[in-house]
């Protein structure tokens, strides 16, 4: 069972003051890649996994968008760390319809 969630928001410095949007898409492909469970929100991405993995996803996610031309990220995270299990949809079931 997973013993971790991680919530992050990439907020990328972009060259001319273009649209950040790509550069966030850049960062929610490293997740995609990655294989780990992770829902998509529109200020922040959760991903649930073992806290060690999430947090060299979280370096990657940094490394592709520099490699994608940001400037420079700030990465606010969330982590709630709990070593006999957490889970996204145990946090949130009673808030489902």
């Amino acid at each position: 069972m997973p013993n971790a969630l991680l919530s992050i928001q990439i907020i990328p410095k972009t060259p001319n003051g273009e649209d950040v949007i790509p550069y966030v898409d850049r960062a929610i492909e490293v997740i995609q890649a990655s294989g780990v469970k992770y829902q998509v929100n529109p200020l922040e991405t959760t991903m649930e996994g073992d806290l060690d993995e999430l947090l060299a996803i979280v370096k990657k996610m940094n490394e592709a968008v520099i490699e994608f031309g940001s400037t420079g990220i700030i990465s606010q995270i969330k982590i709630s760390y709990n070593p006999q299990g957490v889970s996204m949809d145990k946090l949130t079931e009673k808030y489902r319809l």
